[in-house]
């Protein structure tokens, strides 16, 4: 169903040839790369004359209300006067306002005030999932698009979107550039059409479940084509597209036709369509070939999209897979009292799950909802202890199933209908009871999305599946159920869509039209980011945490859910840093930062030069930091590393970065983005220290590695960290103390 080749290749005459076989007859890597989709948009939007390293200014940016409030903080901190490119503030992850008093409705009342200042595009609460609105207002062919969401994806229109943390998006509002290497190109070959009852969920997880252990496709671009593009509809596109994500790649980028075309002009938007497709001999990174007629309905188990399982899989070994869940829920979690089984919910036979969502940026489109709306039928889910919640994506998609008669198919069946609103892929929503299993058409299934609390005793589970098996899996009062079991009509390869934009009356349209007299509106949990020092001579740092899992998510380092209220208050924020998977973790850094404030106001302070182990207070500056294998999987929220910079954090130590926005993150809040190799074999703990002499001269020289003195139960010795691949700028960034103060000198 799919098949990676992991080595470079050719793509002529409608097939592969690997890199050796192509250069025997003639063919150049170099020239080939030129053929391919990615590089003409990226080298429309690069400033640096340099193909290699690229330098890119985007078309457009989005943020939704748990980024945007930040964002703008910083740029206005660093002297931004108007938004110069379209800018899109969506409110959907804070939407509900239920948490926290005034909080979230203060922010998207700043939101609002900062769009009219500055220009900008304001888009309230309950009218669309950010994804959905760029997709239907701003996606066209050739554009590039940048959004502080790790799911900004839209390439099946032809645009290549980016999701970074927000120091990225700042640098577009201060006319600055984008800045990385070339990317991989990777190319992903579509044959064949999917089966009645396999929906694009399905798709998509059987291409991260091939692809993500593995690296594959890893800040790469996957540029989709092939015959088989042309048997899937608009929205079956983009559900695919918006997964992609979970393989880790940077963007994706699509082969364009005429559906598209047809899908832009029912937006109004005919003038955006591009053709796209990829020239004979173009040459790719890798390929990668999915024969859409073999893949079966998937379904993601916990706590990971990648860990995937057919469903007819899934069901004929329950004992066997169901226990290893059990076990990873226990190792995962670091629990200390073993759950219940999840054994406990086989009934003759059958695995059943205790609620269904079908939602958001993956989930809520029109074709999903409606093809659940038709295998319901009107059926009754039942009323039992299950129950199904499906969120439209955007009013205009509300208003299309409603125009068509779905939303009153799926009501009639029992199915609770909410606004467009995210949390359910963040454990805002819909949150399921204590020991559940929901299955979720979303986008993400990491421990503690859905909401539940394990060190409270509380804890669920999700697992993601296609909105069709959702629906024949309700049927059956919740027993997972493939929709290829049932009598399913096939998804159709183009849908009559009716797009009505009046449900939009409500957005704010200020793009390129600021109003520098109008006032910031600031509510009392809206806070400047803490002011940070420059890197000093030299480093002494202590190990605050140490994480030894294979791959630490943003969510562990800081949580989703509960803490999305306070994301525009970063000193209130800091306090939930790594509190679901180090508990002790903010402490130790609080410690370490009290010293390192005393070290400034007082070298001669005593406490400090015990601190310091007898390096000189005046030019050793003391700091904490975060080990972990590999950090940084998920999500593109900033906060996971301006958390810990706000506690004092100067580094990271690690042997490799999950994905390149959290390491643009380490670097844009000044800590230093260390790696190194084998680094478990080192048995750092918290407590033990780290002496970095002349750190900020070795930064100054541009080494790509130093030699720094690990201090473990008294004992030092050298170890090299590694400071590869750092620009010009990311090093003055670092040697700044952050992005804020490197404005703020230049």
């Amino acid at each position: 169903m799919v098949t990676v080749n992991n080595s470079g290749g050719f793509y002529r005459g409608g097939r592969f040839l690997d890199r050796e076989a192509g250069i025997a007859a003639g063919e150049r890597p170099e020239t080939g790369r030129k053929g391919t989709m990615a590089y003409g948009i990226l080298e429309a939007h690069n400033t640096s004359g340099n193909m290699d390293f690229l330098r890119l200014k985007f078309d457009a940016m989005a943020s939704h209300d748990i980024t945007y409030v930040g964002i703008i903080q910083t740029a206005r901190a660093s002297g931004m006067t108007a938004f110069p490119l379209p800018y899109v503030l969506t409110n959907c992850h804070n939407s509900l306002c239920a948490v926290g008093g005034t909080i979230n409705e203060d922010d998207h009342v700043f939101g609002l005030s900062a769009a009219k200042k500055y220009g900008g595009e304001f888009v309230p609460a309950h009218q669309a999932v950010i994804h959905s609105y760029m997709r239907e207002m701003y996606a066209g062919g050739g554009k590039m698009i940048l959004g502080s969401d790790s799911h900004t994806r839209y390439g099946a229109y032809g645009t290549m979107a980016v999701g970074e943390g927000g120091p990225e998006l700042v640098k577009q509002l201060l006319g600055r550039t984008y800045d990385i290497a070339y990317p991989r190109v990777i190319a992903v070959y579509l044959t064949g059409a999917p089966r009645p009852g396999v929906g694009p969920q399905d798709v998509a997880l059987a291409l991260i479940g091939a692809t993500f252990a593995q690296g594959a496709v890893k800040n790469g671009v996957m540029e989709f084509f092939g015959p088989g593009v042309a048997n899937l509809a608009m929205d079956y596109r983009n559900g695919i597209d918006v997964m992609t994500t979970e393989t880790s790649c940077l963007s994706s980028i699509w082969e364009t036709d005429r559906t598209v075309q047809l899908s832009l002009e029912a937006h109004g938007r005919g003038g955006d369509f591009r053709t796209l497709a990829p020239r004979d001999g173009a040459y790719y990174d890798a390929w990668i070939t999915v024969d859409l007629s073999r893949v079966e309905p998937m379904i993601a188990l916990p706590f990971h999209p990648s860990n995937t399982y057919t469903i007819r899989e899934f069901n004929e070994n329950l004992a066997d897979i169901l226990h290893k869940v059990d076990e990873d829920t226990v190792q995962k979690l670091e629990l200390k009292t073993r759950p219940e089984s999840l054994l406990k919910k086989i009934r003759n036979g059958r695995f059943y799950a205790d609620q269904g969502v079908i939602a958001g940026c993956s989930g809520g489109t029109f074709q999903n909802l409606r093809k659940a709306a038709q295998i319901l039928g009107g059926a009754p889910v039942g009323s039992d202890a299950y129950w199904l919640s499906c969120y439209p994506a955007s009013q205009p998609v509300m208003m299309e199933l409603a125009r068509t008669g779905a939303l009153t198919t799926l009501m009639a069946s029992g199915v609770s209908i909410r606004s467009a609103f995210c949390g359910p892929c963040f454990g805002a929503g819909d949150v399921p009871a204590n020991g559940a299993f929901s299955i979720r058409h979303s986008t993400r299934n990491f421990p503690n999305r859905e909401g539940s609390k394990p060190g409270d005793g509380q804890l669920s589970y999700v697992a993601l599946m296609d909105a069709r098996s959702i629906a024949a899996s309700s049927l059956r009062g919740g027993a997972i159920t493939p929709a290829t079991e049932l009598d399913v009509e096939p998804d159709e390869a183009f849908v009559d869509y009716r797009f009505d934009d009046s449900a939009y009356r409500r957005v704010y349209r200020g793009v390129g039209r600021p109003q520098p007299e109008a006032e910031l509106v600031f509510g009392p949990n809206i806070a400047d980011w803490p002011a940070q020092v420059a890197l000093p001579e030299n480093l002494y740092l202590t190990v605050a945490s140490a994480i030894y899992d294979p791959v630490t998510t943003t969510d562990e380092l800081i949580p989703s859910g509960e803490t999305s209220s306070y994301r525009s208050n970063p000193l209130k924020l800091s306090e939930f840093a790594l509190s679901r998977k180090d508990p002790q973790y903010v402490g130790r850094a609080k410690a370490v930062l009290a010293l390192e404030r005393r070290r400034r106001e007082d070298p001669a302070d005593p406490e400090v030069a015990a601190a310091l182990d007898g390096h000189d207070p005046r030019t050793t500056g003391l700091g904490s930091l975060v080990m972990a294998i590999r950090p940084g999987d998920g999500s593109a929220r900033e906060q996971a590393a301006s958390c810990q910079r706000v506690l004092g954090g100067c580094a990271n130590l690690c042997e490799d970065y999950a994905t390149k926005r959290y390491r643009s993150n380490v670097i844009n809040w000044g800590m230093l983005p260390f790696t190194v190799d084998d680094i478990a074999q080192y048995r750092i703990q918290p407590g033990d220290k780290l002496y970095l002499p002349g750190i900020r001269a070795a930064l100054e020289r541009g080494d790509a590695a130093v030699t720094a003195q690990l201090i473990q139960n008294g004992q030092a010795r050298e170890l090299t960290l590694k400071l590869e691949n750092l620009t010009a700028e990311d090093r003055d960034i670092l040697l700044a103390g952050c992005l804020i103060n490197y404005y703020a000198n230049h």
